[in-house]
């Protein structure tokens, strides 16, 4: 069966940045589960899937537009420090999620000073090309259930 709109597929994967680094891997777990059609992956990849087969496998290079998007500078902020005593022990480089008044937000600590706390709300592959080794683990027609939800549900239910 070929990967096409709303196929329930499964997908083992090793991501790696343009340097070789493994950056994440679906290696001695389970294959990563998605709904091709609905945005439940990036872009890039999405795309790259479709006509596809069980065994089939693939090396795609994906640009940042069509993945993580662009590095926006404007995601870069300076935070009041008082906005951060619920924070016990703030430290750069932790991952803090909050809401905005666009939504929820997970931002990443870069600086800290007595007045101000930077964060950046970029995705961190945000400018990145990535570039994806697949195998098609198997491919099947979505559920009623799973297209009515816009995603793929694993095993026998629906578990968010």
């Amino acid at each position: 069966m070929q990967i096409k709109q709303n196929s329930v597929v499964n997908i083992h994967y090793t991501l790696k940045n343009d340097a070789g680094e493994v950056l994440d891997t679906s290696a001695g777990k389970e294959p990563l589960m998605y709904m091709q059609g609905h945005g439940n992956i990036i872009p890039g990849l999405e795309n790259a899937m479709l006509g596809k087969t069980v065994g089939e496998q693939l090396n795609v290079s994906i640009e940042p537009e069509d993945a993580y998007g662009v590095r926006q500078e404007d995601a870069i902020q300076q935070v009041p420090r008082e906005a951060f005593v619920n924070v016990p022990d703030l430290q750069v480089g932790m991952q803090l999620h909050g809401d905005s008044p666009q939504g929820p937000i997970s931002v990443v600590v870069m600086a800290i000073t007595d007045e101000v706390v930077t964060v950046d709300a970029n995705h961190p592959l945000a400018g990145q090309r990535l570039h994806f080794d697949v195998t098609v683990d198997s491919v099947r027609d979505a559920t009623d259930s799973e297209l009515s939800h816009g995603h793929a549900h694993a095993g026998d239910g629906h578990h968010h």
